[in-house]
C-alpha cells in the first residue's frame, strides 16, 4: 500500500485550469507558504542602528590656524593648479555622526564669503568640514 491509496477517489476528477489567469510559477506558489514576517523592516532597522559612524572632531585653535595658513598659500598659488588632497567630514544623513573622507583634485576657487572650496571638476567642499589639507608634500592633519 502506497501513500496515495486514500486519494484514489479524486484522481479521476477534472482539474480546472483558468483560461484568463496565467499559471503561477512554482517559486510564487512556494512563496505562499513561507513564514510570515510580522516585523517587516525590523532587521534593517537593527543593522542601521549597529552601523558605525564617526564623531565629528572639533578643531582646536592651532589646527584652525594651520588650515587657514594652508588655504592662504593655496589661494596664492591657484594659477599653478596644484593637486590638493582634503580630509573632510561628511555628516550621515540617517543618524548622528558621519564619516571622514579624502578628496583629491585641482582647486579652481576659494570662496571665503561662501566658505567653500571649489574644484575644477565641479565638486565643492565646505571649509567648515575640512580638517586636513595636503599639497606639495605639506600636510596639516587633525589625527
Amino acid at each position: 500500500m502506497n501513500g496515495y491509496d486514500h486519494y484514489e477517489d479524486i484522481f479521476p476528477l477534472f482539474h480546472h485550469v483558468s483560461a484568463t489567469r496565467p499559471r503561477m510559477s512554482m517559486m510564487d506558489r512556494a512563496g505562499q507558504f513561507s513564514p510570515f514576517a510580522a516585523l517587516t523592516g525590523h532587521d534593517e532597522a537593527i543593522r542601521e542602528t549597529a552601523r558605525y559612524t564617526d564623531r565629528r572632531i572639533e578643531p582646536d585653535e592651532e589646527l584652525l590656524w594651520d588650515l587657514g595658513s594652508k588655504l592662504q598659500i593655496l589661494s596664492e598659488h591657484l594659477s599653478d593648479q596644484p593637486e590638493v588632497t582634503f580630509t573632510y567630514f561628511r555628516p550621515d544623513a540617517r543618524k548622528s555622526g558621519g564619516s571622514y573622507l579624502t578628496l583629491t583634485g585641482i582647486v579652481n576657487r576659494i570662496d571665503a564669503y561662501a566658505r567653500q572650496i571649489r574644484l575644477q571638476d565641479g565638486r565643492r567642499l565646505s571649509m567648515d568640514d575640512v580638517i586636513g589639507i595636503e599639497f606639495e608634500g605639506e600636510a596639516v592633519m587633525a589625527f
